[in-house]
């Protein structure tokens, strides 16, 4: 009895899945070598004990890697295991619990670097691949998309609650020890730093964009993170045809609260005002305000041009310095 052909359709599908898996076998085999499962201990009076365990990425030749500020809290030494199973001791250098990113640094490896990509080109459905060490498994790989790009997850640092904004959503796998790990796209470049399990099917990663770059470079020259602060959690927001022609500007940050006292509380922001410029610069993300947010901020006043009920406002803000137990 003759058989009919299979439709075309399975062929293309069998073809594409193949490619798919490719791509993940490709950019696994780059990533996996850059990317150490990290103990983390600190002295105490009964001695030596684990305190934090995770991932973290190698991106400089002389010995730094790059985890999340969670994973070392608390302790100042540890070590690293690489997949090729070689060891490093690793000291502390800085971490930075605002953005959940620590440096840690141990000897010259003898494992070449990761090459770093920029978060700001990625798109929601874009193929990302997570390589991590969860629950102690070493070197595991999954993959899937990016979700969603924007989000915000809340921290807390000195009893205060703050907001890492501009936050990867992926549906690759996550589970505890991946944290500290790399999120790369099909290049194999590093876009993200593998930082929360947020529920069954979603990860969360700190993008590798300018402004984590600035914090990288404040960790490795003085260990921590001088900003300034002004005190209000937004989103980004499309304008209204309305608003693009009152304002020019096709985007701004819709401020979704405003802490009490703060130098925006001050300044007479309000929840549910369009952040349109800081400082004369548009601002359409969270990274736009980030960046003007540093440490040469701190005590200058800082224009705020603003969309209140269709209104174009001017406010001006002075933002305080951020503290650990700060505002």
């Amino acid at each position: 009895m003759d058989h009919a052909p299979e439709p075309a359709f399975q062929a293309d599908d069998v073809d594409a899945l193949d490619a798919y898996s490719r791509t993940v076998m490709r950019v696994a085999a780059a990533v996996t070598p850059h990317v150490a499962a990290i103990e983390m201990t600190a002295r105490r009076s009964n001695g030596r004990f684990r305190m934090g365990a995770g991932s973290a990425v190698l991106f400089t030749e002389d010995g730094y890697l790059l985890t999340n500020s969670h994973v070392v809290a608390g302790t100042n030494r540890g070590h690293a295991v690489f997949a090729d199973g070689s060891r490093m001791e690793l000291e502390l250098v800085g971490a930075d619990p605002l953005s959940d990113l620590a440096v840690v640094h141990g000897r010259r490896p003898g494992v070449a670097p990761a090459e770093f990509g920029a978060a700001e080109s990625l798109r929601v459905g874009q193929l990302v691949v997570a390589v991590g060490n969860p629950l102690g498994l070493a070197g595991s790989v999954t993959a899937g998309v990016v979700s969603g790009l924007g989000r915000a997850i809340p921290v807390w640092s000195g009893g205060n609650r703050r907001v890492i904004e501009d936050v990867i959503q992926t549906d690759a796998a996550l589970n505890p020890g991946n944290s500290g790990g790399a999120l790369a796209d099909t290049h194999s470049r590093i876009v993200g730093i593998n930082t929360a399990v947020a529920g069954a099917g979603l990860g969360l990663a700190i993008p590798i964009n300018a402004t984590t770059r600035r914090i990288i470079s404040a960790l490795l020259a003085d260990g921590r993170v001088k900003r300034a602060y002004l005190g209000l959690v937004s989103t980004p927001a499309r304008l209204s045809p309305s608003g693009v022609i009152r304002t020019g500007q096709k985007e701004g940050l819709r401020i979704v609260e405003v802490l009490a006292g703060s130098p925006a509380d001050r300044a007479g922001l309000l929840a549910g005002d369009v952040l349109l410029k800081a400082g004369g610069r548009p601002v359409s993300n969270a990274e736009s305000l980030q960046r003007l947010l540093f440490a040469d901020a701190i005590g200058q006043p800082l224009d705020l041009a603003v969309l209140r009920e269709g209104t174009e406002m001017h406010l001006v803000a002075v933002p305080d310095e951020m503290t650990t137990n700060g505002p």
